[in-house]
């Protein structure tokens, strides 16, 4: 069974560099779902299941970060990872100016759960990581 991957972002150019980065990272047999909002992503997590949601924050109807607390309210859908991706340093983080955004700065309030857990990026040229995913979910 393949591992499926939603990626959630306005941008197609965006979707489909993040697409190419987890196949040269080593993913083969990975499918692929898109939505270009949060709204269309619930709509399509409704219909078919994930293993893992990549999301963008900035995004019109629906932003990443309601589709993050709509996950964590839904008991079908709050088991699904959720991975933000996103090219806007700022975008709607809580830290202090200067310091970078984490996902934890947007999470705590999204998720029921208190595991919510933050990494640095991967040192460089380690681009396997994603190989590695469990298929079926964390």
């Amino acid at each position: 069974m393949a591992f499926r991957v939603l990626i959630v972002d306005d941008s197609s150019v965006m979707r489909a560099f993040i697409r190419r980065i987890i196949v040269l990272s080593g993913m083969e047999g990975a499918e692929f779902l898109e939505a270009s909002d949060g709204r269309e992503a619930l709509n399509l997590l409704h219909n078919q299941w994930v293993d893992v949601v990549l999301t963008d924050i900035n995004m019109p109807s629906m932003d990443g970060e309601q589709l993050v607390r709509c996950l964590a309210a839904d008991d079908m859908l709050q088991s699904v990872p959720v991975v933000i991706v996103s090219t806007d340093a700022g975008a709607k983080s809580h830290d202090p100016p200067g310091r970078r955004p984490r996902a934890s700065s947007i999470r705590p309030k999204a998720c029921r759960s208190s595991s919510v857990e933050t990494s640095p990026p991967p040192p460089e040229g380690n681009a396997g990581g994603f190989a590695h995913w469990p298929a079926g979910g964390s």
